[in-house]
């Protein structure tokens, strides 16, 4: 990235609303850590927003405020690759999208006829398939980069809640700062 793309990148980044969301997504993602370690077999998933945070799944509300807790202070030590984490939407949507382009190019020059194009498909399938691999850094990169911090600042909790989905658990975390 040259230093003009850099500053612009920069001063998106660091827009308020969205360094907002970029703090409380990587306290989302310390706090699934923190709770992983506690709950190694719950499904969780969590979604972040200018306000706070989502967690769902099914876990006492005791354990989740002592998640967060302990997730925003080991933050605010140092502990940064707390705010990345492998199942995050960020590395899904790099490899869909590295695996999508891959296959498209497979099927560049394939001809007209539909036997032509049938005919790409183990050579689509295999370009897919080394773009999930070549790309599973790339998301992991562009969350510690782009999607997430690890520096929560003056990020504070304020309240956390239950808030109960049709059928599943679902835990409102409010922040400010």
């Amino acid at each position: 990235m040259n230093t003009t793309t850099n500053g612009w990148v920069s001063s998106v980044l660091n827009f308020e609303p969205v360094s907002r969301i970029r703090r409380n997504h990587g306290l989302e993602h310390a706090t699934l850590h923190m709770l992983a370690e506690k709950f190694p077999r719950t499904s969780l998933a969590g979604h972040s927003d200018t306000g706070g945070f989502w967690i769902l799944g099914d876990i006492p509300m005791d354990a989740l405020q002592s998640a967060v807790t302990t997730a925003l202070d080991r933050l605010r030590k140092g502990d940064a690759e707390l705010a990345v984490h492998p199942n995050c939407g960020t590395n899904f949507v790099t490899s869909g999208t590295f695996a999508g382009i891959a296959a498209t190019m497979a099927m560049f020059g394939a001809g007209k006829r539909m036997r032509d194009k049938l005919e790409r498909i183990p050579l689509a399938a295999s370009l897919a398939t080394l773009a999930l691999i070549a790309s599973q850094p790339l998301g992991l990169y562009f969350q510690e980069q782009f999607t997430t911090s690890g520096v929560p600042g003056d990020l504070e909790i304020l309240e956390i809640s239950h808030a109960p989905r049709k059928q599943i658990n679902a835990y409102r975390v409010s922040t400010r700062g």
